[in-house]
C-alpha cells in the first residue's frame, strides 16, 4: 500500500511524523529554558578554521515544529489539487527543498551559513512562482526574485562588515563602531523578505504559484524569514536608536495599505495575500515596539489559521471550474459545507474573533500599543487598519459564501476527496486551540501584568464589530465602482507600487539597453572597430582613384617632361 501512495502524500506523512516527533523535545526545551549552540568542526588549517555552526533552542524548534506541521498539511491537500499534474514528482521535490530551506534559515545562527537558507528560499520559490510556464507567471517570478536579491545583497554587506569582528554567531553580536551600517542592512533584508513599504509589490504577485504553494509562502515559510531574521537579531537590533521607530512607521503604512488594498481587490488569492501582508505589518509593529516574542506568537497563530484560509479557498477554486473572481462566485456554503466552515473559523481568528487562536496573539499586540507610549497617530492607524481586517473578511465571505448564486448552475460542488478533508481539518482544530495552547507553554509569551481601562480592554473587540457593521451596511455591488476611476486604481495597485514597482524599472533597463547598443555596439565600436577600418580604406582609395583620374594628363605630361630631362642630362654628360 505504501508504495502505492503519491510521492506528495509520503512527504506529506514524512513531514507529519517529524513534527509528532519533535514536539515533545520542543516541549522539553520550553519547560528547561534550555539553548544549545554545536559546532561542528569542519576543517582545521593553520590559523584558519571552518566550522558549521547549529542552534537548538525554544525559537527554532517551536518554529521548526509549526513550520513543518503545515507543509505536510499542504502536502496532504497537493495529493488532491495536483492530482492531474503530469510533474507531480518535480514538484514535491521543490516544495521538500523549500521546507528544508526554511528549516536551514531557523537552525543556523551564523550569518555566512545562514545564506544556504535565506537564498535556497529566494532561487525555489521562484521555481515555484514560474510553475504554470507562462508569460504572466515568469513576470510574477522574476519581480519575486529581484525583490528578493535586493535582501541577498544587503546580508552580503552586513557579512562583509562584520569581517571587522571576527566572527558571524548571531546570539553572540556585539556593539561595535559599524553597528549602524549591519544593522541598517539586517532591516532592508528583513523588509524585502516580509515584503513591507516599498518592496510590497511582489507579494501579490507571487499568487501566480499553485494554490498549495501560496498556502506555504504566505503561512510559515518566505514572508515570516524577515521577521525570523529580526527576531534573531532583535538583542543587537535593539541597541540602535533608529530601529523601533523606523520599524514602526514602515509597518503600520503596510498595515494600513494592504488593509484597504483588499477591499477593492476582487480575485480571491489576492484578498488573502493583502491580508498575509497586513498580519507582517502587525508583526513588525511588535517589533517596533519591542516586543519580539509577540511578534513571534502572532507568527505562529498567524501562520496556522493563514495556511487553512489558503488550502480552503484552493478547494473553493478547485471546485468553481478554477476561477478566481469572487464576483462569480456564490452561495458555496450550500455546496460545501464543511471547507466553508473551516473557512470561516480562518476568517474569524483573522478578524481577532474572541477565543480563536489569532485573538490571544493580536489582541495582546494592540493592548500593548495602547499601554505602552507609542505615538497617538500610529494607534489610531493601527485601530483603523484592525477594522479594515474585519471589513475585507466580511464582504469576501458576503460575494462568495452568501450572495446569490452567480456562478453556472450545472456545476455541482463535492467534498468526498479525504486528503482535502483531513489536512483542512487539522488546521482547522489548531486554528482553535493553538492560541490558548501556545500562550500557556511559552512563558516568554506572557509579558509582564498591565493594567488598562475596561474602555481600552473592550476597543479591540468594538474596532472589530464596528468594521463588521460598515462592511455590512456599506456592502453593494454598487458601491465599489465596476469601472476603473482614479481612487479605485490607486488603491488596488497598493498605492502605485504594483506598476511603480515593474513598469519603469522594465522601461529603463529596456531604454538604457537599447541606447548602450547603438552607442556602443552599433557606434563606437563600429567606427573603430572593423566598419570603421572599412570606410577608411574605401574613401582613401576613392581619393587617389579621383586624383589619378582628374590628373592623368598631368601625370602623362609630367612623365614626358621627367624623361626630356634625363635625356638632356646623359647628353649633356
Amino acid at each position: 500500500m505504501f508504495l502505492k501512495l503519491k510521492s506528495s502524500s509520503i512527504s506529506s506523512l514524512f513531514l507529519l511524523i517529524y513534527s509528532f516527533m519533535i514536539f515533545p523535545l520542543t516541549c522539553y526545551f520550553i519547560m528547561k529554558d534550555m539553548c544549545l549552540l554545536i559546532e561542528w568542526n569542519i576543517m582545521n588549517m593553520s590559523s584558519c578554521n571552518m566550522t558549521f555552526s547549529f542552534i537548538l533552542d525554544p525559537i527554532s524548534l517551536s518554529f521548526s515544529n509549526v513550520v513543518c506541521l503545515i507543509s505536510g498539511c499542504v502536502m496532504m491537500f497537493s495529493s488532491s489539487y495536483m492530482s492531474h499534474d503530469p510533474f507531480l514528482k518535480r514538484f514535491t521535490w521543490l516544495v521538500m527543498l523549500f521546507v528544508m530551506s526554511m528549516n536551514l534559515l531557523v537552525f543556523i545562527p551564523s550569518l555566512p551559513a545562514l545564506l544556504l537558507g535565506w537564498d535556497g528560499l529566494g532561487i525555489v520559490s521562484f521555481a515555484l512562482v514560474i510553475y504554470y510556464q507562462n508569460m504572466k507567471s515568469l513576470g510574477a517570478g522574476m519581480l519575486t526574485v529581484l525583490a528578493n536579491r535586493i535582501g541577498d545583497v544587503m546580508i552580503l554587506i552586513s557579512i562583509g562588515i562584520l569581517v571587522l569582528q571576527g566572527h558571524w554567531i548571531i546570539t553572540l553580536m556585539f556593539d561595535f563602531y559599524l553597528s549602524t551600517f549591519v544593522a541598517l542592512t539586517i532591516l532592508i533584508a528583513a523588509m524585502t523578505k516580509s515584503a513591507q513599504i516599498p518592496f510590497s509589490s511582489w507579494l501579490p504577485a507571487a499568487m501566480a504559484a499553485p494554490t498549495p504553494v501560496s498556502a506555504l509562502v504566505h503561512s510559515s515559510t518566505l514572508v515570516t524569514a524577515g521577521v525570523f531574521l529580526l527576531i534573531r537579531f532583535f538583542p543587537f537590533l535593539s541597541t540602535c536608536s533608529f530601529f523601533k521607530p523606523t520599524l514602526l512607521f514602515i509597518s503600520v503604512l503596510t498595515l494600513l495599505m494592504a488593509g484597504i488594498g483588499a477591499n477593492y481587490e476582487n480575485d480571491l488569492k489576492k484578498i488573502i495575500a493583502l491580508s498575509t501582508l497586513s498580519q507582517l505589518g502587525v508583526m513588525m509593529m511588535s517589533l517596533g515596539m519591542g516586543n519580539s516574542y509577540l511578534a513571534l506568537f502572532h507568527l505562529y497563530t498567524h501562520a496556522l489559521f493563514k495556511a487553512l484560509l489558503f488550502l480552503c479557498a484552493g478547494a473553493i477554486i478547485h471546485n468553481s471550474t478554477n476561477t478566481q473572481d469572487i464576483r462569480s462566485m456564490g452561495m458555496m456554503f450550500n455546496q460545501a459545507p464543511l471547507t466553508i466552515s473551516c473557512m470561516n473559523i480562518a476568517n474569524l481568528s483573522l478578524c481577532g474573533a474572541p477565543f480563536l487562536s489569532g485573538f490571544y496573539s493580536k489582541d495582546l499586540i494592540l493592548e500593548i500599543s495602547l499601554f505602552e507610549p507609542t505615538n497617538f497617530l500610529m494607534v489610531c492607524l493601527i485601530f483603523l487598519a484592525t477594522g479594515m481586517t474585519a471589513a475585507y473578511s466580511l464582504r469576501l465571505s458576503f460575494c462568495s459564501l452568501w450572495s446569490n448564486p452567480k456562478n453556472i448552475p450545472l456545476h455541482s460542488k463535492h467534498e468526498k476527496d479525504y486528503y482535502i478533508n483531513f489536512s483542512t481539518l487539522i488546521l482547522s482544530f489548531c486554528a482553535i486551540m493553538a492560541g490558548f495552547f501556545l500562550q500557556n507553554i511559552f512563558i516568554q509569551f506572557n509579558p509582564c501584568p498591565f493594567i488598562i481601562p475596561f474602555l481600552y480592554k473592550m476597543l479591540t473587540i468594538m474596532v472589530i464589530f464596528l468594521g463588521l457593521f460598515f462592511a455590512a451596511i456599506m456592502w453593494d455591488e454598487e458601491f465599489y465602482p465596476k469601472k476603473m476611476n482614479k481612487m479605485k486604481y490607486f488603491f488596488s495597485t497598493m498605492w502605485f507600487l504594483a506598476p511603480i514597482s515593474a513598469q519603469p524599472l522594465t522601461k529603463f533597463s529596456m531604454v538604457f539597453g537599447t541606447n548602450l547598443m547603438k552607442s556602443i555596439d552599433q557606434g563606437w565600436l563600429e567606427i573603430l572597430g572593423g566598419q570603421g577600418a572599412l570606410m577608411t580604406v574605401s574613401l582613401v582609395s576613392k581619393k587617389n582613384q579621383s586624383i589619378q583620374m582628374k590628373f592623368f594628363n598631368f601625370f602623362i605630361s609630367l612623365m614626358i617632361f621627367t624623361l626630356c630631362i634625363l635625356m638632356l642630362i646623359n647628353y649633356s654628360l
